[in-house]
C-alpha cells in the first residue's frame, strides 16, 4: 500500500516518502513476500478438484496479506499430471493439489491416503487423519521425499462406472477394457479385466476412440461436466473402491520449514479449509447433476449385480493382504486404517446406515 502512495504523490509528499524509505534497510522492504508454484493433476478449472486447488491458492494469498501467494499450473502447464509429486520433491513446484495413490509407484503405502476399496468413508477419513493417528503415519510416509502432505478434502462417495455394453454377470466384465485407478484396478485385475489408467483430460478421449470399454472418473457432477455419457449409456453406482477418496495439498518439507510460523498456520489452515468446502462441493452438486443425466441424456442408473459384489469382496481381500504385507511401513498403516475401518463399521450400522434406512422407510420412493 506504501509504495502505491509513493508512486501517486506529489514532488513534496515524494521527497519524504523517499527520505523514510531511505531509513530502513533495503532488505526490510522485500522481506517475507515471496510467490510459491502449485502443480496439479487436473484439467484447469476442473469442477472440484481443479476449483478448490485455486480456492485454496487465492486464500494462502489473502490470509497472508500477500506475504506468500501461490501461482497455480492446472495438469501440463509446467509437469504432467502425474508427475506433481517428483516436481515438488526435487523443489521443481512448491507445493501440489492432487490425491496420493498417483504416487502410489514409489510406495504403495500412499494408497491408504486416498483410500481402499470397502475402506473409510469421507467423515470416517477425516476422522482417522485428524484424531486417529492416520496424519502423523502420512507425515511419516511422506518424509523420505521430503514432502508434508496435508487433508485437503474429499468427493464423498464416488461413482462406479460408465460402461459402453450392460454389466449383467462377471462374464460380462472379463477381458473388458476399463479406466479405473488406485487398488480399484488391482481388484479388477483379479476379476478378469484389462486395467487401463489415463490422465483424468484424456478418460473422454479413451471412451470415444474405443481404447477402452469403460471407465470411472469422480461422480455425477465431474462425469456431466466430462461429457462421458455422450459414449457411454449404463452408469453404474457407488464405487467400491473410493467410498471417501482424499484429496491433498502437499508442499516442499524444506519450503515449509523455512516459512516464518504464522505463514506455516495459514498454509495449514488453508488446506483444511478446502477440505470442507471441497466435500460440500461434491456433495451439492452431485445431487444437482444426478437428474439431468437421467432425463437429459438418457443414462441408465445400475446396481452392480450380486454375483460382481461379492466376487469384489474377495478379490479385496486377496489384493489387501497382498499390498498390506508390501513393507513395514504398509503393515504399519494398514494396522491402523483398519482398526478405525471397523470400529467406524460399528457406528455407521447404528448411525448413518440406520438413518438412511429410516429416511427411506419414511419418505417413501
Amino acid at each position: 500500500m506504501k509504495r502505491r502512495q509513493f508512486l501517486t504523490t506529489g514532488a513534496a509528499g515524494g521527497a519524504a516518502a523517499l527520505g523514510a524509505a531511505a531509513s530502513f534497510p533495503a532488505p526490510a522492504i522485500s522481506q517475507g513476500r515471496q510467490q510459491w508454484t502449485m502443480v496439479t493433476s487436473w484439467p484447469k478449472n476442473a469442477p472440484g478438484v481443479g476449483v478448490n486447488a485455486q480456492r485454496a491458492a487465492d486464500m494462502i494469498g489473502a490470509l497472508s496479506g500477500g506475504r506468500l501467494t501461490v501461482k497455480l499450473y492446472a495438469a501440463g502447464e509446467l509437469v504432467p499430471p502425474f508427475e506433481a509429486f517428483d516436481a515438488v520433491a526435487s523443489g521443481t513446484a512448491d507445493m501440489l493439489h492432487a490425491t496420493p495413490y498417483y504416487w502410489q509407484g514409489k510406495n504403495p503405502v500412499f494408497h491408504w491416503f486416498t483410500g481402499v476399496p470397502f475402506g473409510l468413508t469421507a467423515a470416517e477419513f477425516s476422522g482417522w487423519i485428524y484424531y486417529g493417528g492416520g496424519q502423523q503415519l502420512w507425515d511419516e510416509a511422506y518424509a523420505p521425499f521430503g514432502v508434508k502432505p496435508f487433508y485437503a478434502g474429499n468427493s464423498g462417495v464416488q461413482a462406479g462406472g460408465w460402461f459402453v455394453r450392460e454389466v449383467t454377470g462377471l462374464a460380462d466384465l472379463r477381458g473388458r477394457k476399463f479406466r479405473i485407478a488406485g487398488l480399484g484396478g488391482a481388484v479388477m485385475q483379479k476379476m478378469g479385466v484389462n486395467v487401463v489408467l489415463t490422465p483424468p483430460g484424456e478418460i473422454f478421449a479413451a471412451l470415444q476412440s474405443g481404447a477402452v470399454d469403460a471407465a470411472e472418473w469422480v461422480g455425477p457432477w465431474n462425469d456431466l461436466a466430462f461429457g462421458l455419457y455422450q459414449i457411454a449409456k449404463f452408469y453404474y453406482l457407488p464405487a467400491f473402491h473410493e467410498a471417501g477418496p482424499a484429496l491433498e495439498i502437499s508442499v516442499n518439507k524444506q519450503k515449509y520449514d523455512a516459512l516464518p510460523k504464522d505463514l506455516q498456520q495459514i498454509v495449514a489452515a488453508a488446506a483444511q479449509a478446502t477440505a470442507t468446502t471441497t466435500l460440500a462441493d461434491f456433495t451439492y452438486h452431485n445431487a444437482q447433476s444426478l437428474e439431468p443425466l437421467v432425463r437429459d441424456h438418457g443414462v441408465q442408473l445400475r446396481e452392480w449385480p450380486e454375483e460382481v459384489a461379492v466376487e469384489m469382496g474377495r478379490a479385496t481381500r486377496e489384493v489387501m493382504a497382498e499390498i498390506s504385507a508390501s513393507n513395514d511401513m504398509t503393515r504399519k498403516v494398514h494396522a491402523s486404517f483398519s482398526a478405525a475401518l471397523e470400529k467406524s463399521r460399528a457406528w455407521s450400522r447404528w448411525s448413518d446406515l440406520a438413518y438412511l434406512n429410516l429416511r427411506e422407510k419414511a419418505l417413501g420412493a
